[in-house]
C-alpha cells in the first residue's frame, strides 16, 4: 500500500521563507528513518505556487493560470511517499511527522490507487508503462 503525506502550504512556504535548522534536522532524522525500515519511495519540497501554473477546465475549456494563488490553504508546500504493508502501519508513520511549519502545520495522508484498484481494459496499457519504467 502506497501512502502520499501532504504537507500544506502555510505564509512561510508561500512567501519561500527557508526552514529553520531545527525542522530540517527533524524532517532529515524522520525521513531516515523511514528509509532503514524500507518504507520511503520519494519526497520533496515545493517551490512556492508563484513559480507555477494551473490548468482547469469548466464546460469543456480549459484555461491556464499563472502562480501565485492566493489561497494557500488549498495549495501544497511538499511530499512524502511511503509504501507499508497495512494502513495502520502508514497511520503510525504519520504520527511521528514532524511539524513542517513554523509554528503551524498540517499534513494530509492519501493512499495511491493501485492498478488493480480499477477494472477497465485499458488499465493494461498503465501496467505497460509500469513494467519500461522499471526496466
Amino acid at each position: 500500500m502506497r501512502f502520499m503525506i501532504i504537507v500544506k502550504a502555510t505564509k512561510d512556504s508561500e512567501a519561500a521563507r527557508p526552514g529553520t535548522d531545527e525542522m530540517f534536522k527533524a524532517m532529515a532524522d524522520y525521513h531516515e528513518e523511514l528509509q532503514k525500515a524500507g518504507v520511503l519511495l520519494d519526497g520533496s519540497g515545493l517551490k512556492p505556487s508563484n513559480h507555477g501554473w494551473r490548468f482547469t477546465w469548466k464546460d469543456g475549456k480549459k484555461t491556464q493560470t499563472d502562480g501565485p494563488f492566493a489561497e494557500t490553504k488549498e495549495l501544497v508546500a511538499g511530499f512524502t511517499l511511503i509504501q507499508t504493508r497495512t494502513r495502520e502501519e502508514a497511520l503510525e508513520w504519520t504520527k511521528r511527522f514532524p511539524n513542517p511549519g513554523f509554528d503551524d502545520g498540517a499534513i494530509e495522508v492519501r493512499e495511491l490507487y493501485s492498478l488493480d484498484d480499477f477494472d477497465s481494459p485499458e488499465i493494461e496499457r498503465f501496467r505497460k508503462m509500469e513494467m519500461k519504467s522499471q526496466q
